[in-house]
């Protein structure tokens, strides 16, 4: 694990026994949705799997349910935050609100289920919020901007300098998301969420976790993808009001 922001505990600990529900955001995943649930069906601490499907074009949602999740869908693309808020209160509808959320990106396939040390310092009552350091992606084709940007912006913000800002792999307590409520739109969420948790002084801790995903490239459209990212980020920090970023 690495270091802990130390604010104030929001809540008690949450009973282990009711474990957590795993929510995962996906768009067009039909490749790699089906095994990245089953991965997740394995968790100890799972007690749900609930797959936000974001408008998907493809197979996404009908391989989801094969796999053993739960679907709910958007009937057009919304973006990962809304698929967020989307899976939560589907966890509502299936009587788990008031258990922790473990969310997870639709591409991890087998190592979904390495997410187990990811959700424990939040059942055990020793996080609000965990950060998953992905020790195994491999290496990416991009130059670092968009982590730069994000990392920066936390820095300034909150004081807090995360060694992964933009990992999507996040467990935390249902009363810290609730509390940063709206989420940031698009590329930005994960961004906006470290900074609205740390502003309502959540405890937060980064943990190495052996995650594996699909890289981006450096392809044209990859490039795209960045450049949507970068704007996304830089959108989320100039709502909290982080408008100089060094």
């Amino acid at each position: 694990m690495n270091g802990l922001w130390q604010g104030e505990s929001m809540a008690g600990p949450p009973s282990a026994a009711a474990g957590v529900v795993v929510i995962i955001p996906a768009h067009d995943e039909e490749q790699r949705i089906g095994s990245t649930v089953q991965a997740a069906r394995t968790l100890a601490s799972a007690r749900a799997v609930i797959v936000a499907d974001d408008g998907s074009r493809d197979e996404t949602g009908a391989r989801a349910t094969a796999a053993g999740a739960q679907v709910v869908r958007h009937p057009r693309r919304r973006g990962k935050g809304a698929a967020m808020t989307t899976g939560a209160r589907a966890a509502d509808r299936a009587g788990f609100g008031h258990a922790p959320l473990l969310f997870l990106d639709a591409d991890l396939e087998d190592s979904a289920a390495e997410a187990g040390p990811l959700a424990e310092p939040v059942l055990e009552g020793a996080a609000d919020l965990t950060i998953a350091v992905l020790s195994a992606t491999g290496a990416g084709g991009g130059h670092g901007f968009v982590l730069a940007l994000a990392r920066s912006g936390i820095r300034q913000a909150t004081g807090w300098t995360a060694t992964a800002p933009l990992s999507g792999q996040r467990c935390m307590t249902r009363e810290l998301f609730d509390a940063v409520q709206p989420l940031a739109r698009g590329f930005g969420v994960e961004t906006g969420l470290t900074i609205d948790a740390l502003r309502n002084r959540a405890r937060v801790l980064e943990c190495s976790v052996p995650f594996r995903h699909r890289v981006t490239g450096t392809g044209w459209n990859d490039q795209l993808h960045r450049a949507r990212q970068y704007r996304d980020v830089w959108l989320a920090l100039a709502a909290r009001r982080v408008y100089r970023v060094r």
